[in-house]
């Protein structure tokens, strides 16, 4: 699921956010988010929603299901 890492790190950099304030956004550690995006752990169910409502995304487009962003 590297599509899932690649397109989060490109919509926080779209952003202008840095990693620990998505971290911070989240709840979690900032290693846990850097897990993200190096595509070694993925967010549970209620982290993925969050990440979508944050970047004003389908769930589908972050795990690589959709190119449709909305």
């Amino acid at each position: 699921m590297k599509i899932f890492a690649q397109r989060v790190r490109e919509l926080r950099n779209e952003r202008g956010q840095k990693q620990n304030e998505m971290a911070e956004y989240l709840g979690i550690s900032l290693r846990a988010y850097q897990y993200y995006e190096s595509a070694t752990h993925y967010p549970d169910v209620a982290g993925l929603i969050k990440l979508a409502d944050y970047f004003e995304v389908t769930t589908d487009y972050l795990l690589g299901r959709s190119q449709e962003r909305g």
